[in-house]
């Protein structure tokens, strides 16, 4: 259900634009607002959270040009036939709200 409702989000780019920005504006306040995080710092930590959980996220799924048998002229057959980067972008903005939101909430237990 959740699968069918992230394909769908990422229909467009403005949509999948609208939910990045709005899932990460969300992650953002909790982080300032129930944890105590600056609005820099709390910024700051979910953009490396966020590329670091992207680089993680785009291999799954990945069928190459060969795979498919739809290899493109002048490509690369290892290139992916559809890499679905709206979706990836979607799923990588949820995991790393999640993510935040527990460091976030762990940064106090630490001492930090």
């Amino acid at each position: 259900m959740l699968i069918s409702f992230v394909k769908k989000l990422a229909g467009s780019l403005w949509s999948t634009i609208a939910v990045v920005a709005v899932v990460s504006g969300i992650a953002v306040a909790i982080a300032v607002n129930a944890f105590g995080l600056r609005v820099s710092g709390a910024l700051a930590l979910y953009f490396v959270i966020w590329w670091i959980l992207l680089f993680a996220v785009l291999p799954f799924g990945i069928r190459s040009q060969v795979e498919t048998g739809e290899v493109i002229q002048g490509s690369e057959p290892g290139a992916p036939a559809l890499p679905a980067l709206r979706e990836k972008a979607i799923w990588t903005t949820l995991v790393a709200s999640i993510v935040l939101v527990i460091a976030a909430a762990v940064f106090p237990l630490a001492g930090l």
